[in-house]
């Protein structure tokens, strides 16, 4: 085991060199990131558009963000539509063949976000060996190469787009390109990876897992946490350790660790590591480096070039926007990427405060607008409204004021949506509304219709009504009243809603 362990570490020195390097250098290698970035755009059809060919120099940077306006996904949707068509050339070099499908966009059900081949090889997949590098290197007495780790696939199966294009979760998409030596150190097969029904996918990998030495997890926490609570009951353990004596950590992204940890804690023995990853359908972007601490590493040399508006601009028609080389410690920043998948200056939504500089270190904040994702819903305020618009049509009733928190999961219960709502005409029949709203929330989300499935992950929605007022008399005690204070609509945690419950019940 030594030996292996000696082998892995020699091959990941030079590695670690080149992350030290960039710890050290941010702005160096950013702008090495950025002059190749715009050398391969100068080929596109969105480079011709957009004047790279005027981008060079010492004013560089400057003259790309003058040429180049900041997209949302619908802002850059008509260029990927060309991609998605088998346009070549459009946003990046060649055809792009492969797709990321991800909910949360204010006019679509899913965005669709293109994913090329160099993104694939230095992006996500040396992001992934990166994970290993950085753990090894911090633990060398390790033994996660010992034996296999489990590696949870998304909901969506590959689907073939047209003309050799394919479109699937990112999980799926990266499963279906491992190289082939990858499999023997990962289980399920690839076969039941890509599985895309979760509740045959969980039971043909809980029969494959028990029979291997599991010594680690990469997945989501909630979708990880449904699986692992399926196979202790399945073999009728109380810990995983009394299944994969030698399990040691479980690497998670995607939502946030807080509300799980508990339970993993509980379901695991207290030896075992917690390490975050923030890998987006966009992107391969941090790695927790320090264990003791909750921040992670931002990955500079991944193919993707960082921008950063403060987030009280974000909004503004010309907001000021930073490069790596002058973002500063404790300021909330809304994310701007151009990668080597050809998206140029992208807003991806999600909002990070630096903890450090040199080493770049920092925290996700949360995203742009109000929303609820403890459990990789992605449920934002446009589906909200539209979902409540079409319940409230449906059961001839009418809408004051509203907000909505998640309820975490527990020992024995799948999380669920708390939603209080103050109606100016009640419905006739309330759980007529509760069945609209939760139906309609299905229709408009693809990833909460995955998580309401059988009640796998999310059970039915809990509503109370508000009594009259209560939005007000809560806004006037925070001394927020007047046209410009709004009600949270949606919130990640339940700072608002228990404050809310509780006045509720005193009014």
């Amino acid at each position: 085991m030594r030996i292996i362990n000696k082998l892995v570490l020699k091959a990941t020195e030079k590695r670690l060199r080149q992350i030290d390097y960039f710890k050290s250098h941010p702005f160096e290698v950013q702008k090495d990131i950025f002059d190749q970035l715009i050398k391969e755009g100068k080929k596109t059809k969105f480079g011709l558009e957009h004047h790279f060919n005027e981008i060079f120099g010492d004013q560089s940077i400057q003259n790309f963000q003058n040429h180049v306006p900041i997209r949302s996904y619908e802002e850059l949707k008509p260029y990927i539509d060309r991609v998605r068509k088998g346009e070549k050339n459009v946003l990046w070099t060649g055809k792009v063949k492969w797709f990321a499908i991800s909910s949360g966009t204010t006019n679509s059900v899913s965005k669709f976000i293109p994913v090329s081949k160099q993104a694939l090889k230095n992006c996500h997949f040396r992001g992934g060996k990166d994970i290993i590098a950085i753990y090894s290197h911090t633990f060398p007495d390790t033994q996660i190469v010992k034996s296999k780790s489990i590696v949870i696939g998304g909901s969506q199966q590959i689907t073939d787009l047209d003309n050799n294009r394919y479109y699937g979760d990112l999980s799926a998409v990266i499963i279906d390109n491992l190289p082939v030596w990858t499999q023997l150190l990962k289980t399920p097969n690839k076969k039941t990876a890509l599985i895309p029904h979760w509740e045959i996918k969980i039971e043909m990998i809980t029969e494959q897992a028990v029979k291997e030495n599991v010594t680690s997890i990469t997945g989501v926490p909630s979708w990880t946490l449904v699986l692992l609570k399926h196979i202790l009951k399945k073999t009728g353990r109380s810990n995983i350790s009394e299944l994969w004596p030698d399990f040691e950590v479980f690497f998670h992204g995607g939502v946030s660790f807080v509300p799980y940890r508990s339970e993993f804690e509980r379901i695991m023995p207290s030896r075992v590591r917690f390490m975050e990853t923030y890998n987006a359908s966009e992107g391969f972007f941090g790695i927790q480096d320090d264990l003791k601490s909750d921040d992670m590493l931002l990955m500079l040399d991944l193919g993707i070039f960082y921008e950063f508006i403060p987030l009280e601009q974000v909004s503004n028609e010309t907001p000021d926007v930073y490069t790596i080389g002058n973002v500063e410690i404790g300021k909330n920043y809304a994310l701007v990427i151009t990668t080597n998948s050809g998206l140029w200056r992208y807003l991806i939504g999600d909002t990070i405060i630096f903890t450090s500089l040199k080493p770049h270190k920092f925290k996700i904040t949360g995203r742009i607008k109000h929303f609820i994702n403890a459990f990789g819903e992605e449920l934002i305020i446009d589906n909200a409204e539209k979902a409540l618009h079409s319940a409230t049509e449906k059961t001839q009733s009418h809408i004051r004021d509203y907000t909505a928190a998640p309820i975490y999961m527990s020992e024995n219960t799948t999380g669920s949506h708390e939603w209080l709502i103050e109606f100016s005409k009640m419905p006739d029949n309330f759980e007529h509304f509760k069945l609209e709203l939760d139906e309609a929330l299905k229709r408009i989300n693809s990833d909460y219709a995955a998580k309401r499935h059988k009640n796998m992950t999310l059970q039915d929605p809990v509503i109370h009504c508000a009594k009259d007022g209560l939005f007000y008399e809560w806004l006037k005690s925070k001394g927020k009243t007047g046209g410009q204070n709004k009600v949270p609509r949606l919130s990640n945690n339940r700072e608002y809603m228990d404050e809310l419950l509780e006045l509720n019940k005193s009014l």
